[in-house]
């Protein structure tokens, strides 16, 4: 039972997160959300953006239902009253909202969700951005894999190896666009610090 309340936890406090870091920047008149929107954005963008922000939505309610509903449905019998492997997908996931947290508390007010369209920027380096180009992309992957390796079953499994991979295909277009923004400083940037871990 606590493996349930704390994988709710964990989820409320990631998105308490980003809903509380969109608010705050809409009274300073920052559009934090800029997925899937822009005239001057190329359509595979767009179309990458739309389709990775209903992924990134659509996971949640059946992140819901494989902890309350359907926590013993899982796809290894074996795995279906395994408290190390619920603690230890847990732990991965409470490193996910963390490293969330960080990257955009470390981001300030450069902080986006999508590529922005008309913004100018900072270009962060310094802290979780000196080890991760993607922190809050690798938090999103690790809330998602550790709440799969939690309670685990096949529609959980689709549901969130889906948006990780749309997530992915959105880091490959933010690179480009970094490297059109932010030149020769980005393209070393690239080579010192990983895209991932």
């Amino acid at each position: 039972m606590i493996e349930k309340i704390v994988a709710i936890i964990l989820m409320i406090v990631f998105y308490a997160a980003y809903l509380g870091k969109k608010y705050t920047q809409r009274r300073q008149g920052i559009t934090t959300n800029q997925i899937g929107k822009g005239e001057s954005k190329p359509q595979n963008v767009l179309r990458t953006e739309a389709v990775m922000g209903i992924a990134t939505v659509a996971v949640i309610p059946v992140e819901v239902a494989s902890i309350i509903i359907f926590p013993r449905l899982t796809m290894i019998p074996v795995l279906q009253n395994c408290l190390p492997m619920q603690w230890m997908g847990l732990t991965i996931a409470a490193i996910g909202v963390a490293f969330f947290i960080i990257a955009m508390l470390t981001m300030a007010d450069s902080w986006r969700a999508g590529i922005p369209e008309n913004d100018k920027t900072a270009f962060v380096q310094k802290g979780i951005y000196s080890i991760s180009r993607n922190p809050a992309f690798v938090g999103f992957d690790l809330l998602y894999l550790g709440l799969l390796v939690a309670f685990p079953n096949i529609v959980h499994f689709i549901f969130a190896l889906f948006p990780m991979v749309m997530l992915h295909l959105q880091i490959k277009h933010e690179e480009v666009f970094c490297l059109q923004t932010f030149g020769p400083e980005y393209e070393s940037y690239t080579k010192r610090v990983r895209r991932y871990l």
